[in-house]
């Protein structure tokens, strides 16, 4: 049996934490259901149902997190050959949806109860609740950045910044209990419970254009792609390069473009020059797949992408 290599080693590490950081989201997303869940029945709270809501979506999309993420790395097969990485992209649609349908739910929610404000009951179990939640989610919160730094992922992307998002809104509950509670001033509760809404309606936004860029094979920015143009120009037998094309699929990178090389020399010369080309390419982003189409710089026909 062949020893995998250093590129399947590193795929296996990310794979690895991406699938911990989608559970842990699942695990603290359902513990915070039950405390909120609570701390609602016993507060009455607008805000905290606001939160106790997005509890709820949290852990239904970081359910469909994981079961996307456990099938985009999956290995490329006979029918899927490029990888099933966009299972990802699709899952991150499918979270924006479900943000934007509570933040619907709650603004409704909110503005009922601003005709009609209310004290709250058990003030002091709902700060120590939520308290508790700043806690378990910063937590959560820092060790997704983490997993992000070292792998990408775009389904974990969108788990972080509603987490993070969820960081602000549990202060601003924090600060309803004590208006309300504390002051007396009712409508505060609804008022936090109606920004909550908006700042969750704002996320949609950033979650779904991520994943639209990779399901729509968006290039990279031409601050990724810069290195990759300077590796392959400072070859001394590569003569120039053009229709450079890039697309990201979940931990995956693919990289084609078309060598121009001097017409007189042998293919075999061709081919070890491509081959060192792009074992540059890949010591610079190892999650690549570089695919070289090798032409004489004298009969370069239609260029499409000259950069």
């Amino acid at each position: 049996m062949s020893q995998p290599t250093e590129k399947e080693e590193q795929k296996a590490a990310s794979s690895g934490l991406m699938v911990r950081a989608a559970n842990a989201a699942v695990i603290m997303a359902f513990s915070l259901i039950l405390i909120k869940a609570w701390a609602y029945h016993m507060s009455g709270a607008v805000s905290m149902l606001g939160s106790l809501l997005d509890s709820v979506m949290d852990i239904l999309a970081s359910l469909i997190n994981l079961v996307a993420i456990r099938f985009a790395i999956v290995p490329a097969d006979n029918d899927h050959r490029f990888g099933h990485g966009k299972a990802e992209a699709i899952a991150g649609l499918v979270q924006a949806m479900v943000i934007f349908l509570s933040a619907l739910f709650l603004f409704v929610e909110a503005g009922r109860k601003m005709l009609s404000p209310e004290p709250l009951r058990e003030t002091g179990i709902g700060i120590s609740v939520i308290l508790v939640s700043v806690l378990l989610t910063v937590m959560l919160v820092l060790y997704q950045r983490h997993v992000i730094r070292k792998t990408g992922s775009v389904a974990i992307s969108a788990d972080h910044l509603h987490y993070s998002g969820d960081i602000l809104m549990n202060f601003g509950v924090l600060i309803a209990f004590v208006l309300s509670g504390y002051f007396e001033l009712y409508y505060a509760d609804p008022i936090i419970g109606i920004l909550v809404a908006g700042y969750l309606a704002y996320n949609v936004k950033q979650i779904a254009h991520s994943s639209v860029d990779m399901l729509m094979d968006r290039e990279l920015d031409d601050e990724e792609r810069a290195p990759i143009l300077a590796l392959i120009r400072a070859h001394e037998e590569v003569h120039g390069v053009h229709d450079i094309r890039t697309r990201k699929s979940g931990l995956d990178l693919f990289i084609q473009f078309h060598l121009e090389m001097d017409g007189s020399i042998s293919l075999g010369e061709a081919h070890r020059i491509s081959e060192e080309v792009e074992q540059e390419i890949i010591a610079l982003y190892p999650e690549a797949e570089v695919l070289i189409h090798a032409d004489p710089e004298d009969q370069v026909g239609a260029v499409s992408f000259r950069e």
